[in-house]
């Protein structure tokens, strides 16, 4: 798989890993109970878009009540384009991290070529950085995370998807 692929609708479907909200939830829930141990953290930085909603929960579940956000725009819609830094760190996420991230742990969906998450650990060197899914391109530079999908799987996450008709896996098998 290229760097920057450009996947068609057929390339996606047929590498498809569609995830549900109660599987999204799950593991998010499994990413905090691997977290536990690793904090206590100050802040929870969330890469947005994706990181919005496994920030919510993991700060929920680890009770952390600062969360900031560095906005990053690398995919329109499945594109995959330049990075973007959109929106930095706050100054007060900066200074509970003492300027190098020490105590804050950054949130993620997924890591895929490594390209956003190298933007974010040059920021914060010192920062816990998890995500949901990795894949084996970004896979060195998160700390921690739950499953590992191929470097040429499309995720569907729970927000790009609605309730459908879904044919069989087996022609016929209906």
């Amino acid at each position: 798989m290229a760097d920057h692929p450009e996947l068609s609708a057929e390339e996606r479907a047929g590498k498809a890993f569609p995830v549900s909200w109660d599987q999204f939830h799950r593991d998010c829930r499994a990413l905090t109970w691997r977290l536990n141990s690793a904090g206590p953290f100050h802040a929870i930085i969330a890469i947005t878009r994706g990181g919005l909603v496994p920030a919510a929960i993991v700060a929920r579940e680890l009770g952390v009540r600062v969360i900031d956000t560095v906005c990053i725009a690398s995919y329109e819609h499945n594109k995959r384009g330049e990075l973007q830094v959109l929106k930095g760190l706050s100054a007060d996420a900066l200074k509970l991290g003492g300027g190098d991230g020490k105590g804050l742990l950054i949130i993620d969906d997924l890591v895929d070529t490594g390209k956003t998450a190298r933007i974010v650990r040059d920021m914060l060197p010192k920062a816990h950085f998890a995500t949901v899914y990795a894949k084996p391109m970004g896979r060195p530079l998160v700390d921690t995370y739950i499953t590992e999908v191929s470097q040429d799987t499309w995720i569907f996450f729970p927000w790009d998807l609605g309730l459908s008709f879904q044919p069989p896996m087996r022609e016929g098998a209906g």
